[in-house]
């Protein structure tokens, strides 16, 4: 009996093991950065390198096929559709770290701003926040709303991402031309 106690204890450890192999860490290396807009469509904007066995990344976001637009008196890089998606860089220095379970500063580096091509000016208060996380190996995100303005000011700990839960709102993804983030 306290043999097969023994060899059902190991059994539990080996499997709790390998699902938790690897948890807190993404794997390393170049990943692509793809907006999915409602029907499926993808547009590859740039990458992401993750480094540091899973827990540091860098970011890439290619300009190439974005239009410059000065809005509100700042230059803009901005994709163009039904409507306009302005990359936001977040503007202060943070900790460029993640985990499989906690993707919060990857997702201020992927901030947008929507607007109409008609409407005049930047609305900041249209800020899209991408609540990224893991699913199968991929990084997903489904859009939801920020308000922007709250970053004209440095934030008092810079360590702590100032979009939390409950700073974010949910979006009307069917009225959003990019709803969708994906990183492969």
């Amino acid at each position: 009996m306290s043999r097969l106690v023994s060899v059902l204890g190991l059994s539990v450890l080996l499997i709790h093991s390998a699902i938790h192999a690897g948890e807190g860490q993404l794997e390393e290396g170049e990943h692509r950065i793809f907006l999915v807009d409602k029907s499926g469509e993808r547009i590859d904007i740039g990458a992401v390198m993750i480094t540091d066995k899973g827990t540091g990344y860098s970011l890439h976001v290619d300009h190439s096929g974005f239009s410059d637009y000065f809005l509100s008196m700042k230059e803009m890089k901005c994709l163009e559709g039904p409507e306009l998606y302005c990359h936001i860089p977040y503007p202060y220095d943070h900790p460029t770290r993640l985990s499989s379970d906690d993707l919060s500063w990857l997702s201020h580096d992927l901030l947008f701003m929507f607007k109409s091509p008609k409407e005049f000016g930047a609305n900041f208060w249209n800020g899209v926040f991408y609540n990224l996380e893991v699913v199968d190996g991929v990084i997903k995100g489904q859009a939801q709303a920020v308000d922007l303005n709250h970053l004209a000011s440095p934030p008092d700990d810079l360590t702590v991402p100032p979009y939390g839960e409950y700073d974010r709102d949910e979006l009307d993804l069917n009225a959003r031309w990019l709803p969708f983030i994906e990183i492969h």
